[in-house]
């Protein structure tokens, strides 16, 4: 490890003596499980029909597989807490990873606040009872800070929740599999050969989703100072959790496309009205027009599902605010960012400073989203999904190139794992981040073009249509924002960048 540059400043090298080994390869494997398998958007992929199965093999082979090569191999050379802040900074330099981490960090608190919180919320009243006016606020907030509590615990700790995560999620979708069979035999299923065609229609509306899903490879190299064998344990993990994550993502989808027709799927709640609706096989009914009513064991399975979907989707989130938040306090301590924000606990070894900014921000998001949506869940579900995709990606459009960049850059650093045909493993995964930015910014882009079929109006996200404008701006404004405040947050850490290496403990703790 001495080829790599190594210019972290004082304060960060002060700090990361309170970080303690206890991330072993099951623990990453779960992490990961949690960080792949979104269950909040199993919904929006179903909605768009069997094509979905399609270009879910697609992008697993030209998105997933090198996207997880590409991890594999900067995971394992380059094993500093921070992850893809610190790929990118070795790449590009302290200021473009600074601003680049900004927008990675801030993903996560719109996520959390946004579309997993409106999907326990919605999980909550199909299955148990309305939340009316503030009380819906209050069961939020809740979710969120159950979430922050997870988070701010010593990592040894927090580190079970995805790990019960990752169980909840093979429970949940073990039995609403076993469940698709039963009903099936009852009462026939939906899917025909032909429903499966593909089109450009369905690619440019599926694309974001699918590939979003696809992202987290990289999540437990935030905390890769934590680990205890990274060089080893990072390519193990990814190749097992990866092959995992596509069976646990695509057995719900084919399971809702098969007990519910085309036009009863819902993008927000199509795998929660799926589970509503077999679950009928142990007791309940549905109506003729769709409606469905669980009743005696039926009724139990549901409520004991719906209990696992809400804790399958508290799981990612605190998942990635586990990753998000470690790279931001690193970014931070190193001078990307301000000082203050760059602080571990000695106790619990955990940046407590920014997990509790992160919990206010998505509290703030779960707030402003209903008001400004007035309880049009849907709109807010949309707007706010785009949005967490748009923050996230446009970070990896650094981050992926940062695998080619470093092979030229760096060539004489050791690599444990190289991935084969670095230049194509690097493109392959910045080109669908790029066409997936294009598609949020401008749904349906291409459509109609060259002779192919369907209206760009069509695209547009469940909520919005015929409002191009408005969703634009719901996109834009908040990025150019993101942007702003990762200039600010460099700024800020002028101080930090100016203090030496060789301070003594004291020198560091006088000028925070």
């Amino acid at each position: 490890m001495a080829a790599i540059p190594d210019d972290f400043t004082g304060r960060w090298e002060h700090e990361k003596t309170h970080l303690r080994k206890s991330f072993f390869r099951l623990d990453i494997a779960a992490f990961l499980i949690c960080a792949l398998v979104g269950l909040d958007t199993l919904g929006t992929v179903a909605a768009k029909g069997p094509q979905g199965l399609v270009w879910l093999l697609f992008l697993a082979v030209f998105f997933f597989l090198p996207y997880g090569l590409l991890v594999a191999e900067l995971g394992s050379s380059f094993p500093f807490e921070g992850g893809p802040y610190v790929w990118t900074k070795l790449a590009f330099g302290r200021f473009t990873a600074g601003v680049n981490q900004v927008l990675y960090w801030l993903s996560n608190p719109v996520w959390l606040g946004g579309t997993l919180t409106i999907v326990a919320v919605t999980t909550w009243e199909k299955f148990f009872f309305d939340l009316p006016g503030a009380w819906k606020y209050l069961a939020g907030a809740i979710f969120i800070w159950i979430g922050a509590l997870a988070v701010l615990l010593a990592f040894r700790v927090g580190k079970w929740l995805p790990t019960i995560g990752a169980v909840a999620r093979v429970v949940l979708i073990g039995t609403f599999l076993f469940s698709v069979i039963l009903y099936g035999a009852k009462h026939g299923v939906h899917l025909r050969g032909r429903d499966f065609k593909p089109s450009y229609v369905g690619f440019v509306g599926l694309v974001p989703i699918l590939v979003y899903n696809y992202v987290g490879f990289e999540l437990p190299s935030t905390a890769a100072e934590e680990m205890t064998a990274p060089q080893r344990d990072v390519p193990f993990a990814i190749a097992r959790s990866g092959v995992l994550a596509v069976l646990l993502y695509g057995a719900p989808i084919l399971g809702t496309l098969l007990v519910l027709p085309g036009s009863a799927i819902g993008s927000l709640g199509g795998f929660v009205d799926a589970c509503k609706a077999v679950f009928t096989v142990y007791g309940g009914h549905v109506a003729a027009n769709g409606s469905v009513t669980l009743t005696g064991a039926g009724s139990v399975m549901g409520k004991i599902a719906a209990i696992g979907l809400i804790i399958g989707v508290l799981t990612s989130g605190v998942t990635w605010s586990m990753g998000g938040d470690r790279a931001q306090a690193v970014a931070c301590a190193d001078g990307a960012g301000p000082a203050f924000l760059g602080k571990f606990s000695a106790r619990f070894g955990t940046p407590i400073r920014v997990n509790l900014l992160s919990s206010v921000l998505s509290t703030v998001v779960m707030v402003a989203a209903f008001l400004i949506t007035k309880g049009d869940t849907q709109k807010y579900f949309s707007a706010v999904l785009g949005l967490a995709i748009s923050t996230t990606f446009i970070s990896y459009m650094l981050a992926f190139p940062s695998l080619y960049v470093l092979r030229r850059k760096l060539p004489e650093v050791e690599r444990p794992y190289r991935s084969p045909v670095a230049g194509l493993v690097a493109a392959l995964p910045t080109f669908f981040v790029v066409f997936t930015l294009v598609q949020l910014v401008w749904p349906g882009l291409g459509v109609g073009w060259f002779g192919t079929s369907g209206d760009p109006a069509g695209s547009l996200p469940s909520g919005f249509a015929h409002d191009r404008l408005g969703y634009l701006l719901s996109q834009l404004v908040p990025l150019a924002l993101c942007v702003g405040l990762g200039v600010l947050f460099y700024v800020l850490g002028t101080p930090t960048r100016r203090t030496r290496r060789a301070e003594p403990e004291h020198g560091d703790v006088a000028n925070r």
